[in-house]
């Protein structure tokens, strides 16, 4: 508020505007200390403390007894008035008490301006900086020059850097207004409080404007005085550099527009009751050369039409004052509030702004990069278009930005998508024909989306433009038969649809995109099956294609109504389930069960020999509801175990036999009402196949090898994989199959077919896993879990003999049996209490190990053969990613073992040495497995690092020196290069891996300078290239470790001419730059330019070539080089970094086993020269 001067001394004198206080006060200008909204807010309900209202003299009025207090008003309510203590309160302070306080504190003020204007006014200058969050001094003055170029050039925006002080004049006439505030002061405002402060005074703000308007629109709204301040006001504070400023007087102003457009309508509501009454009067006096009531009427008319008009122009001040500067403001929260308003504005008052002179700024900020302003504008049109009576005013703007409106279905906010969609419907529902078939279709595209909002919009575009048909038959004779007619069209269409879109593997996500807005087609479970059931007529207009469509779509509708809207890859769908759904899930499973223990039946005898509608109808059981009641109805049920187990004699395909074993592990479920039955049924069908199968293999198995026809081969095969599927889903160790076909893994391989040993593989493999997780029941005594174990390892060597099968299946299955066992078993034993009976600890063998490396080598790491191919076909880029997706499966089996320690950890190098050629591929896979077995033991992951490098590097020079043809595991020395900058990019934390790094290049050092002895004719290294792939970790050194590593290299290279000038020791120059980057002061400077400068070979360089020891003569000036480049590890390093380690110069070899970090010292070696 502004306060007097003989009230605001005390508190104006704050420390942080101390001096501008006092030059303000000797300029007689009123001051003002504003307290902080918070403060205030916390303050006006604590009654003891009674709060006045300041009044203010101004300049220009000075003398004068002004009431300023009765205008900002003295009551809270109407029933405070009559209280002998009233709790005085300011307009800012009214805001937070509610629309009625509000509207008697403004009544009180209104009352206050009609007596004295000009302190009123200033008070409601004082509400809006304070609105504000201005924290500082608010001085005005009377504006009494006019000459508009004075005023003008009084109206400054700037900071005062001398007083650390903001100042921002502006003209709210008739006053000019000067506020200061200090420059390092809070930057949040009100409007912008976190939590629920913000919201709330946003919404209290906008009231109040509303309130305020509301109360003067029939008196002091056209004085021409009041709203010329207001307008000045507001439009000065929008105009603001300030944020605060700008964001509130933005908001303030346009909502006071919005409070105009009502006043506006209730004015045009009286221009038109006037009228009609006019126009009823009139044939009255017709007769009447002058009549008084016609005379008022048009007077009234009259006047109610000025009165618009002037409110019209008040509102075009403000759109072009405020709207026209601010709607492309940098602040997205007031571009998103000048939409908001706009929409609303033109919905309200349509006459006035529903035309292209405004609607254009929605076209254009469609394309703004908040989301939040395309929100605001999407929803202002979704308001224009649903009204019928505004539309046809919008065929140029649908016409010019249509295009826009398409588009934003693709935007990357998934809220401006959805809305952008229900536009687009609204539009579509008032005119069919704005949209073509072309664009439809392409909007129908959108029901396979991955957000489900979206989804679901495209869903009821899809459902009013292509499913919503009407029937045409008018015989009322037969209801039902009107109604399956009816329902027939509409699933017609829907599968006409879901042929063009070519997506035949997408069912459940249309259907869940269709179930919000026409599930009853979609539940109506027994006209569909009376469909399907039905040969003639309605049937007989469906393909066997689209058979199997429909019922795949009934299918998803069971599983969309049992199991709720939840996808795997779509999002956006309720995470919370209320009672409400709840209780309809367990309806409609309740009526799918009871209709489908009666129909199911029938559906499978009738489609028996179609195999893939016979697959999607086996699933249907496993969406019954658990506790379903079975009073009276058991003999349905044995009549459909019956039925599906007369299905399984006819079909052994995988997808028939994995839905079959799913549906009877869903009804042998313990909890299920038909359990019992369903297990009976169950057990009785694996007993005739397991006898069945006994007596086959005793007639094809003898002697060692498989004798056995083309017809049994087959029915081996059926019989074998029917319970390899229900093995995989149940328990059926009773029956002993491991005993019953290991055999045919002891048979002559080359005799048995591929299928049924890959078929034998995954029976055996199922059988050891059952084993395993039985365990606790089964392992009684120590001769079963000898007997457990005996089968493992008979398992384990029997698949290493398939690992090299010339057909692929087999490789692969044997190769994932022997991984998921050794995982199991690896699990078990870990978490088997060692004092209880359980199974015996088994270690693959290194024959089985170097066998699963080597298929990971020849069949993983390779190329496909498809990818040789130059075939852009689709068919061959799903072959690609099916092998691709095989692989990537293989090659994480092999890691698990190793990071659970199964398989040692050094045979991970040949993952690791893969990581940068198949990165693309498997680099997910090779990265997390390295930082698992950082994680485990980071000291053998890094030695099985540096053997990864190590390796690739010998190989390929192998095969430089052999010249022969490139072998495929074979790498460039750039890609060697490269993986060793991608492991080294690993080592995050420098500190946890700094005994790793120093390992890394210790080992480096030692594998290049290892049992080397100069002569004439090798005078370098034959590995001394390798130190530039050991410089991509010299990054990761710490500075001591550097100049330790340094050291430790120069005690090898101090054995040995060394010229750096010459070729071949271009990597020792490049990898001494590289631990010298870091080094500090003048020594690594002097190291650095000594290894750099050419000296000439002197004659001690050719007699230590020949094994002889000769003082070879120097100059002073060589001598003191030399000693500036004698570099002792012990004193000076030591000395200089707290955390130097010295290393142990006697080790010549790689030896991981000795610590990297050494700490002894050579007495005899206590300095190191280097020789030049």
């Amino acid at each position: 508020m502004i306060q007097d001067p003989k009230t605001s001394a005390a508190s104006r004198l704050t420390e942080q505007s101390k001096t501008s206080c006092e030059r303000e006060n000797t300029s007689r200008a009123t001051p003002q200390s504003e307290d902080d909204s918070g403060n205030e807010n916390k303050q006006k309900n604590v009654p003891q403390k009674r709060r006045k209202r300041a009044q203010i003299t101004p300049k220009s009025i000075k003398g004068q007894n002004t009431k300023a207090g009765r205008g900002s008003g003295s009551r809270a309510g109407g029933s405070r008035e009559k209280q002998d203590h009233v709790e005085a309160v300011t307009l800012f302070e009214v805001i937070s008490m509610g629309r009625s306080a509000m509207k008697a504190v403004i009544d009180d003020w209104i009352e206050a301006y009609e007596k004295e204007r000009d302190p009123s006014i200033l008070d409601l200058i004082s509400f809006f900086i304070q609105c504000c969050g201005c924290k500082g001094m608010v001085t005005a003055e009377m504006c009494n020059s006019k000459d508009g170029s004075n005023v003008k050039s009084k109206m400054v925006e700037k900071p005062d850097e001398a007083s650390g002080l903001q100042v921002k004049r502006f003209l709210a006439f008739p006053w000019i207004v000067t506020v200061t505030w200090p420059l390092d002061g809070d930057m949040e405002y009100p409007l912008v409080q976190s939590g629920p402060c913000g919201r709330w005074f946003h919404s209290e703000l906008c009231d109040f404007m509303s309130v305020l308007v509301a109360e003067f629109q029939h008196g002091v709204l056209f004085d021409s005085y009041l709203m010329n301040a207001l307008l000045s006001l507001l439009t000065a504070l929008s105009d603001s550099s300030v944020r605060a400023l700008r964001h509130t007087g933005t908001l303030a102003a346009v909502k006071l527009l919005s409070s105009l457009v009502h006043v506006a309508l209730s004015l045009s509501v009286g221009i038109e009751n006037s009228q009609k009454l006019c126009a009823v009067q009139k044939p009255k006096t017709a007769r009447q050369k002058s009549s008084p009531q016609m005379k008022g009427l048009q007077k009234k008319i009259t006047q109610l039409e000025e009165k618009r008009s002037e409110v019209d122009s008040m509102m075009s001040v403000i759109f072009k004052g405020v709207f026209l500067k601010r709607y492309r403001d940098v602040l997205p929260e007031i571009r998103s509030i000048c939409m908001e308003e706009l929409g609303s504005w033109m919905k309200n008052y349509n006459t006035f702004f529903l035309n292209d002179g405004y609607l254009k700024y929605l076209g254009w900020m469609m394309h703004d990069k908040s989301s939040d302003v395309r929100v605001k504008c999407v929803l202002g049109m979704q308001e224009l278009y649903g009204d019928p009576a505004l539309f046809p005013k919008l065929n140029v703007f649908t016409r010019r930005f249509k295009e826009r409106m398409f588009s934003m279905t693709l935007d990357k906010d998934s809220e401006v998508a959805v809305q952008s969609m229900k536009l687009l419907i609204l539009i579509s529902n008032k005119s069919g024909d704005v949209f073509s078939s072309s664009e439809c279709r392409q909007l129908f595209q959108f029901v396979y989306s991955s957000q489900r909002p979206l989804a679901a919009a495209a869903g009821e575009l899809l459902f009013l433009r292509r499913l919503n048909t009407s029937s045409d038959t008018r015989d009322e004779t037969n209801v039902e038969e009107v109604h399956k007619q009816h329902i027939f069209n509409k699933l017609k269409a829907l599968l006409d649809f879901y042929q063009e879109s070519k997506l035949h593997q997408h069912v459940l996500y249309l259907v869940d995109s269709l179930w919000d807005c026409c599930s009853t087609l979609l539940k109506d479970w027994p006209t569909i099956t009376s469909i399907l059931l039905q040969e003639q007529p309605s049937c007989s207009g469906l393909k066997d294609a689209e058979v199997t469509i429909l019922v795949e779509i009934l299918l998803a509708s069971l599983r969309q109504a049992s199991e709720g809207p939840g996808l795997v890859g779509r999002s956006g769908a309720k995470k919370v389930t209320s009672v409400k759904e709840k209780r309809t899930q367990v309806d409609d499973s309740t009526k799918l069960t009871e209709h489908f223990l009666e129909v199911l039946s029938k559906l499978l005898k009738k489609f028996l020999q179609c195999e893939d509608v016979v697959a999607l109808l086996m699933k249907i059981p496993q969406f019954f509801l658990p506790d379903f009641p079975l009073a009276g109805k058991d003999q349905l049920l044995s009549d459909l175990l019956l039925v599906m187990r007369d299905v399984l004699d006819v079909h052994c395909g995988a997808e028939v036999l994995e839905a079959a074993a799913r549906s009877y592990l869903s009804l042998c479920a313990d909890k299920t009402s038909w359990s019992s039955t369903a297990q009976t049924a169950r057990d009785a069908m694996v007993q005739n196949w397991v006898n069945q199968l006994r007596l086959l293999l005793e007639d094809a198995v003898k002697e060692g090898t498989f004798s056995a026809d083309v017809e049994k081969t087959e029915e081996i095969l059926s019989t074998i994989k029917r319970v390899r599927a229900f093995h995989n889903c149940h328990d059926l160790s009773k029956w002993s199959l491991f005993e019953l076909v290991f055999p045919l893994m002891s048979v002559d391989q080359t005799g048995l077919p591929s299928q049924v040993l890959s078929e034998v593989l995954q029976c055996l493999c199922y059988a050891m896993l059952w084993s395993l997780n039985t365990s606790s029941e089964t392992l009684t005594s120590k001769e079963k879990a000898l007997a457990q174990r005996l089968h493992l390892r008979q398992f384990c060597e029997s698949s290493q003999r398939c690992l090299s099968h010339s057909d692929d299946a087999v490789r692969k299955q044997a190769f994932l049996g022997i991984c998921d066992l050794l995982m199991a078993h690896s699990h078990l034993t870990n978490m088997w209490d060692p004092t209880c009976c359980g199974p015996l600890l088994y270690t693959p063998s290194p024959k089985l190990q170097r066998a699963l490396l080597t298929f990971l080598c020849s069949h993983i790491f390779v190329e496909p053969e498809s990818q040789s191919q130059s075939t852009d076909t689709e068919d061959s880029e799903v072959e690609k990613l099916e092998d691709l997706h095989k692989r990537r499966n293989l090659l994480a089996a092999f890691c698990k073992l190793i990071v659970h320690g199964i398989l040692e950890m050094s045979m991970a190098s040949e993952v690791f040495m893969c990581y940068v050629k198949y990165y693309n591929d498997f680099g997910d896979i090779i990265k997390e497995t390295l930082c698992r077995t950082r994680q485990t033991d980071k000291n053998e992951s890094t030695r099985t690092l540096v053997l990864s490098l190590q390796q690739l590097f010998m190989r390929l020079k192998h095969e430089q020196e052999s010249g022969g043809r490139p072998h495929p595991g074979v790498q460039t020395f750039t890609s060697i290069k490269e993986l060793a900058r991608r492991f080294a990019m690993t080592f995050g934390n420098l500190m946890k891996f700094r005994e790793c790094v120093v390992m890394i290049h210790r080992s480096g050092i030692d594998f290049v300078f290892q049992g080397f002895k100069q002569t004439p004719d090798t005078q370098t290294p034959v590995d001394l290239s390798y130190l530039t792939i050991l410089s991509e970790f010299s990054s990761k050194l710490l500075k001591p470790d550097k100049k330790t590593m340094l050291a430790y290299l120069q005690k090898y290279t101090a054995e040995y001419i060394t010229d750096l000038r010459e070729e071949h020791w271009q990597p020792l120059g490049h990898y001494r730059t590289s631990l010298l980057a870091a080094a500090e002061g003048e020594e690594a400077l002097s190291l650095a330019s000594s290894d750099r400068r050419p000296q000439p070979r002197s004659s001690c360089s050719k007699s230590k070539l020949e094994g002889k020891k000769t003082i070879c003569p120097v100059s002073p000036t060589d001598i003191s080089k030399a000693q500036r480049l004698r570099v002792s590890p012990s004193t000076p390093v030591a000395d200089m970094d707290p955390f130097f380690v010295s290393v142990d110069p006697a080790v010549r070899r790689l030896n991981f086993d000795t610590p990297v970090l050494g700490t002894d010292h050579d007495p005899q070696e206590e300095t190191v020269d280097v020789e030049l």
